[in-house]
């Protein structure tokens, strides 16, 4: 019974996320695209067979599809969800065109497209303000409470009561922001500078390499220096301050992120740590029965991934969009028919190869892989 209550609370909870994720992005892209004065068909959360839906007063198709993996808004002069020119472009009247996304000046249909991943961006800074004004953040003094016998840190000569600066170069205002960057780089050296009786001097420490598995059971290689910090608290932000904690959150997701994925292609970090759709529902389903602060801290960590993965310059993906507008804007004319339509199969391939590489890491961690092996053998 447990079992089943935790697969509906993984179900419900990662419906709800992806959900509001994929709403908050479309959305970003329906705002801009009516700003520019194009006529919107389609706004669509999921793909699919439409569930249900209602078309309002501008004529725009709201409406909800079987499979709750995405959305997507069409705009008048798309063949597709995917914003592919529809072969009618040419044939189009005066009126038509002054509404057709194609038919824009090449930085109006930038913004448009850009328009989603950044309001992914906007969104968890507005969020993480939001409970920082009112639950408040997570804060501790980044001093150093006690050093282990024998770690990274003893090593570097950091002594109990030192008071963290920096670490690697990124300013330090919490200790929480001392394990983010120590944790995506083990084993590699580290500038700490830190104050002592007064005085600022800088040690070296290479955090050591550690694998821990998490309570979803997922193995990672994670560094430690070996610090522990004083007491823990809440603290409440006035607004102004509680935006500028948020964006500072926000960045270090973003630096984060990225520093995990050039160890990935470094070869330093294995790449069973990606993950696909069933792993973010099981972590979702986690989370949210850990309460609601974590989940929503969940959610815009998902939020600003969403917003990075489409402004990668892959066709098909809104980065790739914007690859082709930057061609031509220094071609000052677009991109053949012919050569759109290999770069957006390009795209398609490979996101479809990092779809079921993903969904392959989701199976093998959910231990899937070894059930039905275990059947055969």
């Amino acid at each position: 019974m447990d079992v089943i209550g935790g697969f509906w609370t993984s179900v419900l909870a990662f419906l709800l996320v992806l959900t509001v994720l994929v709403f908050v992005h479309e959305l970003g892209h329906y705002l801009v695209a009516r700003r520019n004065g194009v006529r919107i068909e389609t706004f669509s959360i999921g793909f699919g067979p439409e569930l249900f839906g209602f078309t309002d007063r501008v004529g725009t198709r709201w409406k909800f599809s079987a499979l709750p993996l995405g959305g997507y808004v069409k705009m008048f002069g798309d063949a597709d969800p995917a914003s592919t020119p529809g072969s009618h472009l040419t044939s189009m009247t005066a009126e038509e065109r002054a509404v057709s996304f194609h038919h824009k000046r090449v930085g109006q249909r930038a913004a448009i497209v850009a328009a989603g991943p950044i309001a992914n961006f906007v969104f968890s800074i507005v969020v993480l303000a939001l409970l920082f004004m009112t639950a408040g953040q997570s804060f501790t003094p980044p001093d150093v409470g006690g050093v282990q016998p024998g770690s990274a840190a003893e090593r570097a000569g950091i002594q109990p009561g030192d008071l963290i600066l920096s670490v690697d170069g990124a300013a330090i205002e919490r200790f929480e922001e001392i394990r983010q960057i120590v944790s995506i780089r083990p084993g590699e050296p580290l500038a700490v500078e830190l104050k002592r009786d007064g005085r600022v001097m800088t040690v070296t420490a290479t955090p050591e390499s550690q694998s821990v598995t998490d309570r979803l059971g997922n193995s990672h290689q994670i560094g430690l220096l070996g610090i522990s910090r004083g007491s823990v608290g809440m603290k409440r932000h006035d607004p102004l301050t509680a935006v500028w904690q948020a964006g500072r959150e926000v960045a270090g997701m973003v630096t984060g992120t990225f520093t995990a994925l050039g160890q990935m292609v470094q070869g330093s970090r294995g790449t069973e740590e990606l993950g696909g759709p069933l792993r973010i529902a099981q972590m979702s389903g986690e989370v949210a029965q850990s309460g609601w602060y974590p989940l929503v801290w969940f959610m815009t960590f998902l939020s600003v991934n969403l917003g990075m993965i489409n402004l990668f310059p892959v066709p098909m993906l809104d980065g790739g969009h914007l690859l082709f507008y930057g061609i031509e804007k220094l071609l000052g004319r677009p991109l053949g028919a012919r050569a759109q339509e290999y770069g957006f199969r390009i795209g398609l391939a490979l996101v479809l190869t990092l779809m079921v590489f993903a969904t392959w890491n989701d199976l093998v961690q959910l231990r899937v892989v070894d059930f039905f092996r275990g059947l055969v053998s």
